[in-house]
């Protein structure tokens, strides 16, 4: 789980933050705080165990300004690569 994304490139900042055993809204929250502290254009790693996460953490990229890159389901776990938008 800790390969680089084929479409980020190497050069852009990437940040993992693992939110397995956090039920909603927590994954998002934490997320957010994350998000909040990069670099436009950095890349949030997000990993869940929490189903609703497949529908909240897009919602939160949307309404951030942010764009989802790529979601992979694996092993129980939802994996996220979320790059930060200019909008905030």
């Amino acid at each position: 789980m800790t390969e680089r994304t084929t479409d980020i490139p190497t050069t852009v900042e990437v940040t993992d933050l693992d939110c397995s055993g956090l039920l909603c809204p927590l994954p998002v929250y934490q997320a957010a705080l994350v998000l909040n502290k990069l670099d436009d254009g950095a890349v949030l790693r997000l990993v869940t165990t929490d189903p609703g996460a497949l529908r909240d953490i897009p919602a939160m990229a949307r309404q951030r300004g942010d764009t989802l890159v790529e979601v992979v389901e694996e092993d129980g776990k939802q994996v996220f690569v979320v790059q930060k938008g200019s909008s905030q």
